[in-house]
């Protein structure tokens, strides 16, 4: 076993980022660890992807805490690789590199009208009511029906999100203009639409079951919209998590209509896909067509459409990453390449550079997927180093250099300090208004009061 002490930089923090570094410490490298990250807040899509009112989000974020808060892995935050120190300067400091970088970006939709206005990108709706700092402070509701396309639990966020009504969102800590901004929320019904059957959606059971406790939101399902073929009834049959979905869904299909009286509805369509946005100017309809299954679970077209007047489109329909300036980057997949974690290009290895999560694989799979990911790129991160593969451009001190360089251009980088700092002024910002956090989103405050500095007190 190599006993060299080895530097590695983790862009990113996180889930992907936090769980390779967490990983890459308990292994048997001697090895310093530094974890950048572009925000001045760790987290990653957990803080800025997943709703506020999401079932599991203080668990997720109560394990992230626990490894960061041991003080083996060195958080720098406020940093953007790329801009405030390249990746070039980074190998000359660091025996690897490792890229967990997401996906925070919407993937794109293909069809006539889809750049109307009132058709937007469900990632940046989330980034919106999630308070990222680099997205506008508003967001133009006004519609009283909207689509959502889509049938994952980001298509769910933004539906409860859009149907909820705000004094249901305050136990949270969504920030102060988003709230400003439901309280005026007009909308009445929202139509989520899947290509396939109830088989193939990819709601999470518990998120589906959360859905149907939002206080005053009725579910509607269509008896039209459930088939099955060979693969969908297998799914059912082998798949325990499929049934529960499928099972839930079917019992909101037998709801008494004398029961459904809410002020607002979340309406489920399946097996219907999306041909093109319709509007003068402006969005005013959406037009489907009728899928039918196959047999094997995929689905083709019908000739059947159907147009639904509606105000408002969001394309929930997936993620997609953006490149990193001086890592190889897959265009059309939108990921870095890579074999199980070694980043390549030209079919060759990129010594010391790695990737994992979302731009490693793809927008796909949860926590669970992210932690198996992570345990497959640092085993050939160490087998590397134990076969004498880490050979870094430069001489390896870690961050020292780096940070050196970050004070000489004067950027103001963030510790984990700093982010217990802004977690304690967002906790007293809740205090004052009788909740239990209120989520900045103002960068400059972020900044300033990460690292002790003065600050105006803008929030949003």
């Amino acid at each position: 076993m190599d006993k060299r002490h080895y530097n590695v930089a983790v862009i990113g923090a996180g889930p992907a980022g936090i769980y390779a570094s967490d990983i890459l410490s308990k292994s048997d490298l001697d090895v310093s660890i530094d974890l950048f990250e572009r925000l001045p807040a760790p987290y990653g899509l957990v803080r800025y992807g997943v709703a506020p009112d999401h079932p599991r989000i203080k668990a997720i974020i109560d394990a992230l805490y626990n490894v960061l808060q041991r003080g083996d892995i060195r958080l720098l935050g406020n940093v953007d690789v790329g801009s405030d120190v390249t990746l070039a300067e980074m190998h000359e400091h660091y025996d690897a590199i490792i890229v967990a970088t997401g996906a925070l970006a919407d993937a794109p939709l293909d069809i006539p009208g889809v750049d109307l206005p009132g058709c937007y990108g469900a990632a940046d709706f989330v980034a919106w009511y999630d308070g990222h700092p680099d997205f506008p402070r508003d967001w133009p509701l006004e519609a009283t029906d909207v689509a959502v396309l889509g049938v994952g639990n980001v298509a769910l966020d933004v539906s409860r999100i859009l149907a909820k009504h705000v004094e249901d969102l305050m136990p949270t800590e969504i920030p102060g203009n988003v709230v400003a901004r439901l309280k005026d929320n007009p909308v009445r019904d929202v139509h989520v639409f899947g290509r396939r059957g109830p088989a193939q959606v990819k709601f999470t059971p518990m998120e589906l079951r959360e859905l149907g406790r939002v206080p005053d939101v009725d579910i509607v399902v269509y008896p039209e919209d459930f088939e099955y073929d060979d693969a969908s009834q297998e799914a059912v049959e082998s798949k325990k998590m499929t049934k529960q979905v499928v099972d839930q869904l079917t019992n909101w299909v037998f709801q008494e209509p004398e029961d459904l009286t809410a002020s607002r509805r979340i309406h489920i369509h399946m097996l219907q896909q999306p041909v093109a946005i319709l509007g003068d100017g402006k969005v005013e309809a959406i037009r489907m067509e009728r899928t039918r299954l196959r047999g094997d679970g995929s689905v083709e077209g019908t000739g059947e459409y159907i147009d639904y007047p509606v105000q408002a489109v969001y394309r929930a329909v997936g993620y997609a990453s953006s490149p990193i300036e001086g890592a190889p980057f897959d265009e059309e997949k939108r990921v870095i390449p890579n074999v199980a974690g070694r980043v390549v290009e030209d079919g060759k290895p990129v010594d010391g550079l790695y990737a994992t999560g979302w731009v490693k694989r793809g927008p796909v799979g949860l926590i669970g997927s992210t932690k198996s990911d992570a345990q497959e790129t640092i085993a050939n991160l160490v087998e590397d180093a134990n076969a004498g593969r880490l050979s870094a451009t430069g001489t390896p001190d870690g961050g020292e250099g780096i940070v050196a360089l970050l004070n000489e251009r004067g950027v103001r980088y963030t510790t984990w300090h700093g982010w217990e700092l802004l977690e304690a002024f967002e906790k007293e910002l809740g205090e004052a208004e009788g909740r239990k956090r209120i989520k900045v989103v103002e960068r400059e405050t972020m900044t300033a009061v990460s690292r002790g500095e003065e600050h105006d007190g803008k929030l949003y």
